[in-house]
């Protein structure tokens, strides 16, 4: 039996480079992805992506030799290159699955491993439980000899098909002539190049920072959100850039900045996609959100005769209900948004082109666009506290935590009455005022995610306070 249990999160399996995160336990995880694959054909072909973390290259190479020893036909990526390419290569090339090597916008001493289905999405739960019963089986795998299997494996430039997707689903020349000025803030991480490459080279200028390959992410943890993108929130002040697109470590993921320098937050940016998608573009359907998103998507919701699912956090929970009901927008949190017609992934890329097409088609600025926003829904602040727990006893304490709330379930938050309590993701409390408050625990790191939205700053700080104080932790740093 292996020495440490392997488990899979939200999205894919995480470590710490060189204590669980390791060489033998990748290829233990690789080696049970091999045999899954062979449940799905006789001759299955994988992908093999990679982020631009400390190895990242080396740990994928890994991945295809043991597929290879398995006799599965591997293409492997030419260059590091974000996670939902990967996504999008499966389905071009109809292919079985795909592995990636990233840890997303984890902190640098984390890499991980995710698992990309044939329909090119998140692996749900029962695929999750298949891949964890093949990995606990298993004794030490050795490392395959690279030379026996040298036919299997082949060098894939992914970028051709990707721009050729990307380029049915926004009017890429449209944008590319409409003279915006465009920062692309890459925080260190495999977008590079991509937003550039699609609409640079006409009226529009794209600059990109923070492209170059850094594992350590600049001592910053590469989420697009406060505090770690402040820099760049202090350069689009200055003025003389429409739009500020920020993508994480494996590009996934997607923060923005208007013209001012306004960070517009991921509540935010999912209710101004779907109204671009329902007013703009004419799309109907309905929309899936994760349990830590907007209830101004329940509001446009209303407003256009649409149904808005809420779901557990994590893709691997979006992704089935979008597919389940053709959905035209699936959403969470941390800034990842999916969009019908394209795949039922996260993908920033993708998103931070619409935001420039929504201000291509409406010809106003991202602020105007936000100010219309709240005059339909009214307005709406968020914040998410993170408190970070020592790793050792983690699961001691987050049992304690959840339990508190499962046996002291408060009547009222901040002195506003609970309507209702949602246990099955964390512990969710909506008030009578229609505001919120959540209690989650991390599936990939020792930490405790808070979160609150209501109608002002204030009103989130109470009831993210209140919460904290019936559960007896405090977050000590900044808020995210």
């Amino acid at each position: 039996m292996p020495q440490q249990q392997i488990k899979f999160g939200t999205d894919g399996w995480r470590g710490i480079i060189a204590d669980d995160f390791t060489f033998g336990n990748v290829r233990k995880v690789a080696q049970a992805t091999a045999q899954y694959l062979r449940t799905r054909s006789n001759d299955p072909l994988a992908i093999v992506g990679y982020d631009c973390r400390f190895g990242s290259e080396d740990f994928a190479q890994s991945v295809a030799d043991v597929f290879a020893s398995n006799g599965i036909r591997t293409l492997i990526f030419d260059r590091p290159s974000p996670t939902q390419v990967a996504s999008w290569t499966v389905i071009d090339r109809k292919a079985n699955g795909a592995a990636v090597i990233t840890a997303s916008h984890n902190p640098y001493m984390f890499n991980g491993y995710k698992y990309k289905t044939e329909t090119g999405s998140a692996v749900p739960s029962e695929v999750i439980a298949e891949l964890e019963r093949y990995i606990g089986a298993l004794d030490d795998v050795p490392a395959p000899d690279r030379n026996a299997a040298l036919g299997l494996v082949s060098q894939y430039d992914p970028r051709p098909a990707y721009y050729t997707q990307i380029a049915r689903m926004v009017d890429l020349d449209g944008i590319k002539n409409a003279g915006l000025r465009i920062v692309h803030e890459c925080m260190y991480g495999s977008g590079y190049g991509y937003i550039a490459d699609m609409i640079g080279g006409g009226r529009t200028t794209v600059t990109e920072i923070h492209n170059q390959r850094n594992p350590l992410f600049g001592g910053l943890n590469p989420e697009p959100i406060p505090p770690n993108i402040d820099s760049t929130i202090s350069l689009m002040k200055v003025g003389n850039q429409d739009l500020c697109i920020c993508t994480d470590g494996d590009a996934d993921r997607v923060g923005i900045i208007d013209e001012t320098g306004r960070f517009i937050n991921q509540l935010q940016v999912f209710a101004l996609l779907m109204l671009y998608l329902f007013e703009s573009r004419g799309m109907r359907g309905p929309v899936v959100k994760t349990v830590n998103m907007t209830a101004m998507a329940d509001k446009l919701g209303a407003q256009f005769g649409e149904r808005v699912y809420e779901v557990p956090v994590g893709f691997k929970n979006v992704a089935p209900k979008m597919m389940e009901t053709n959905a035209v927008l699936g959403g969470e949190e941390s800034g990842g948004f999916a969009v019908r017609g394209h795949i039922p992934e996260r993908d920033g890329i993708l998103i931070g082109l619409l935001f420039a097409d929504m201000m291509v088609k409406s010809a106003k600025p991202i602020s105007q666009i936000l100010a219309g926003l709240e005059q339909r829904v009214g307005p709406h602040a968020y914040t998410r506290h993170d408190i970070h727990l020592p790793r050792e006893g983690y699961e001691a304490n987050r049992k304690r935590i959840l339990e508190t709330l499962e046996h002291n379930e408060p009547d009222e938050v901040a002195g506003v009455r609970v309507q209702r309590v949602r246990s099955d993701d964390g512990f969710k409390f909506y008030l009578a005022d229609g505001s919120w408050v959540l209690l989650r625990a991390s599936g990939t790191e020792a930490l405790i995610r808070i979160y609150s939205e209501a109608a002002d700053q204030q009103a989130v700080e109470a009831r993210l306070q209140a919460l904290e104080d019936i559960v007896g932790i405090r977050q000590h740093a900044g808020a995210s």
